[in-house]
């Protein structure tokens, strides 16, 4: 090398003694610490050559000066977890930014593995089954007043199972003559529509849809003849082998509501009693 190439390529100054070397050229010291060197994060002062730069995400700090200020705990060669762009030590990340086990209440650490349930968080090994008592993980879980269970063991505890499919209902289900039913299994026994979502009626101990129990059961009105479904509020006036609705008892002659009130009869016909003293 010659001379002329061994000067400082900043200020062309002779090289003798103690340089660096940038980009394969050399610099006096100063030089570069005043054109070159990065500028510390923290103290804003350059990292001169003779420093140790630390470098994190493009930003670089002093040795001396990378710690955090919430604890002034440096961080060189120490677990650090990074938050809004800045470098907390772990022992405040876990304390202030860390979420905390709803089972066990004690802070889930960075890099630990953790299970979100219903807006609540847990250690992967606090989220368990309350009956066998092994952790869930990412199998599915039924959860109680009294804890969360896998499924297997939920429907050993508790599932009632249905009447006519024999499996556990593990979630809904209809309740007909104390036996339970799985929605969709609850069918009507004349047509096999499912009854879950339809009003409907029983005998002896069969559900029917109210179109199958009006054909095959109803009372029929003996005025207009259509079916008297004990549904709801329905009302209805039963005398001797005859049924009518509320709304048809009415005088046969003046059609005035014999509800509440006395009646004769004639033959099949009812009437008032200011209509039925003039009947022969």
């Amino acid at each position: 090398m010659t001379t002329a190439q061994f000067d400082c390529q900043h200020c062309t100054a002779s090289l003798l003694g103690k340089y660096v070397l940038e980009d394969h050229n050399p610099h006096r010291v100063t030089c570069y610490d005043r054109t070159s060197a990065n500028y510390c994060e923290e103290c804003k002062e350059p990292i001169e050559s003779d420093s140790k730069d630390l470098c994190y995400k493009g930003h670089h700090w002093h040795e001396g000066c990378f710690n955090y200020d919430k604890c002034n705990q440096s961080l060189v060669e120490k677990p650090s977890a990074a938050k809004d762009e800045c470098l907390p030590c772990s022992k405040y990340y876990s304390n202030e930014c860390s979420s905390q086990c709803f089972q066990c209440k004690k802070t889930i650490m960075p890099g630990s593995r953790k299970m979100k349930f219903k807006g609540n968080y847990w250690h992967e090994t606090c989220l368990v089954c309350e009956h066998c008592r092994q952790p869930i993980g990412a199998k599915p879980l039924i959860s109680t007043e009294s804890g969360n269970y896998c499924v297997p063991c939920f429907e050993m505890e508790f599932a009632h199972y249905c009447s006519f499919f024999k499996e556990a209902i593990t979630s809904g289900g209809i309740m007909f003559c104390d036996q339970p039913w799985h929605k969709e299994c609850f069918l009507c026994s004349g047509c096999r529509k499912e009854l879950c979502e339809e009003d409907f009626m029983s005998r002896d101990d069969y559900a029917f849809c109210l179109d199958c129990y009006n054909h095959l059961y109803a009372k029929k009105c003996a005025t207009c003849t259509k079916p008297i479904i004990g549904l709801r509020d329905t009302k209805f006036i039963c005398f001797q082998d005859r049924q009518w609705h509320s709304e048809c008892f009415n005088c046969g002659k003046c059609s005035v509501t014999l509800v509440g009130k006395g009646f004769l009869t004639h033959n099949k016909e009812i009437f008032c009693h200011q209509c039925g003293s003039g009947v022969d």
